[in-house]
């Protein structure tokens, strides 16, 4: 096994974890073994209480979860908080839902490490998009329905690059938008705008892969109404490949 071999007088190391989408049987084997070796664990709010209860009593674990519109510990803190441990010479974990490096910030926070010669390493997750729909008997490819899929990010900043809408505007492929309950409307309308089907399927899967499993089936035209009816964290899935949730679905939240 290779990590990377920054210069690191201090021994210490940080592990990027990716806790998967919900279901604490998703996380992987080497997740499990770093998280259990940690002397600090950074957490988020979507981690599974099954899986932060893994971290050895003695650890120090340190809760930097985020919601929409509140951020209890800023990024650029978080980002302080890994390079302080390590530099303490400390096994730190960095815990995550899901994948860190889809719609995470993984990518920024291992920025931050390289830049002041941390040791780390990154144990990707299951991400949110292909557990939920696993776990809501949809298939994101299909060779009669979608030849591709896309993930996109529901967070659409006013002052960031547009989304091309004219490029996610085609029949032929799966779309996943993250946090993209409060823009429902906005996604709506500027797929429509651009040419796809107002009745296209479409499913709002809300806590996917746990106990509080929801899957809400609407079409394209009635996503905002179905959007509001739901509650974070929840994923949209916009595609005919949606339709095949009645038929496929295996997973019985209790």
């Amino acid at each position: 096994m290779t990590v990377n071999t920054f210069s690191n007088q201090s021994g210490g190391f940080v592990s990027l974890v990716g806790a998967g989408p919900g279901d604490p049987d998703l996380l992987t084997v080497k997740g499990h073994r770093v998280i259990q070796q940690a002397e600090v664990v950074v957490y988020d709010r979507l981690v599974s209480p099954e899986i932060i209860a893994l971290a050895s009593d003695d650890a120090e674990m340190i809760y930097v979860g985020k919601k929409l519109d509140f951020h209890s510990v800023p990024q650029e803190q978080i980002n302080q908080i890994l390079v302080d441990k390590a530099q303490e010479g400390k096994k730190v974990v960095r815990l995550k839902g899901g994948d860190p490096f889809i719609f995470g910030r993984g990518g920024e926070e291992i920025e931050a490490l390289a830049e002041n010669g941390v040791a780390y390493e990154i144990v990707p997750g299951i991400t949110a998009a292909a557990g939920a729909t696993a776990y809501a008997g949809i298939p994101l490819t299909h060779r009669e329905h979608a030849q591709g899929v896309q993930f996109v990010t529901g967070h659409i900043q006013k002052d960031g690059q547009e989304i091309d809408w004219n490029a996610l505007a085609n029949s032929n492929q799966t779309l996943v938008f993250y946090m993209g309950l409060k823009q429902s409307a906005y996604i709506a309308s500027k797929l429509i705008e651009n040419g796809l089907n107002p009745e296209l399927a479409c499913a709002v899967i809300e806590k996917g892969t746990t106990r509080s499993q929801r899957v809400l089936s609407c079409d394209l035209s009635s996503l905002q109404e179905t959007a509001a009816g739901a509650e974070s964290p929840a994923l949209i899935v916009i595609g005919s490949v949606t339709s095949f949730h009645q038929k496929l679905s295996w997973f019985k939240p209790e």
